[in-house]
């Protein structure tokens, strides 16, 4: 069942007798194996880095400032946008360091703090979709108790906890990743400090390791998914009970913009982690993760911004200031 969360996980085994030597610094491959497009590749990842800064931080800079967004769904996007601008901080900079300097080099403190706040946005961003199809399901399917049910303090706290709810957790299994023993080569082959490249770095059985990764990913990916699932089993089975069509129309048209955030999102993270047993490449690991962790953040500006009017009219608004 490991073996189906991490299939190309192999951990080296430390040689009997041998001493181990202890790493103070790993080298992150990225994308070394093509030397030919290194500027091309770094001037593509600023672009791309400036296209979701500026379109995550559009979003959330008038989610706070327009009147006409200050609805609970807008709140949860606003903190949604501003998680993915966080997220991809963790890794780009590094990445665009890399590429600029070719110096590779990362010590093992800055790389586990690397994992360890990838993991905590990540699951951050896990939680914050499973609310926001919450929202949705309760607006749909109970209109007049919404104001209650969704007031401030209730939007607060939910935000509060997606934030709080993954750091113990992450942060313990960060500690016990990096309390391994490590020898051998230092060469993570990957453009981030991910879980699985630095498992098949480490010495020995790794076990207990694998199993606590496999627990948390169900606890963090897929309950949150399986929360997504059933609000919106609630919400199509409310619209089809409406009485014309162009109120289901416009129903479909409110949630269709989260859910196909919420699809590329859990689609892409099942593709990396959940995939077949066959092995993967590590040049497909790495555009799998690619996907993953920097085009669907940029992607996501541009669905809520084309599939909203209330966006696209705060949007106007602030273009004419």
């Amino acid at each position: 069942m490991l073996n189906f969360l991490f299939p190309q996980m192999k951990h080296q085994e430390k040689p009997p007798g041998e001493n181990l030597t202890e790493l103070m610094e790993f080298v992150l491959l990225g994308f070394a194996d093509v030397p030919r497009l290194q500027w091309f590749l770094f001037a593509l990842f600023l672009i791309i880095y400036i296209i979701i800064l500026m379109g995550n931080g559009t979003i959330f800079l008038i989610t706070k400032l327009d009147p006409a967004l200050q609805a609970p769904m807008y709140f949860f996007l606003g903190n949604f946008s501003f998680v993915e601008i966080c997220y991809v901080s963790v890794t780009l900079p590094r990445m665009l360091t890399n590429l600029w300097t070719q110096r590779r080099t990362i010590s093992l403190v800055a790389c586990a703090a690397q994992m360890c706040c990838i993991l905590v946005l990540g699951a951050t961003e896990c939680f914050l979709l499973a609310v926001m199809a919450y929202d949705r399901c309760v607006a749909m399917c109970k209109p007049l108790h919404y104001p209650l049910l969704m007031s401030h303090k209730v939007c607060a706290q939910l935000v509060a906890g997606s934030w709080v709810s993954g750091v113990p957790v992450q942060v313990g299994q960060t500690l016990q990743i990096f309390s391994l023993p490590f020898c051998g080569s230092n060469h993570i082959n990957h453009f981030f400090c991910d879980i699985p490249p630095i498992l098949r770095l480490a010495c020995g059985d790794t076990f207990v390791n694998e199993f606590m990764v496999y627990i948390v990913a169900v606890l963090f990916v897929t309950v949150p998914c399986l929360l997504i699932l059933i609000s919106y089993g609630k919400i199509i089975s409310t619209i089809l009970k409406l009485p014309s069509a162009t109120s289901q129309s416009k129903a479909f048209s409110t949630c269709s913009s989260h859910l196909m955030v919420v699809t590329l999102f859990f689609g892409s993270a099942i593709i990396t982690y959940l995939g077949p047993k066959k092995s993967h490449s590590a040049g497909t690991d790495k555009v799998l993760s690619l996907f993953y962790t920097i085009v669907t953040p940029m992607f996501n500006p541009m669905i809520y911004s084309l599939r909203n009017k209330e966006v696209i009219t705060a949007l106007r608004k602030l273009l004419c200031k």
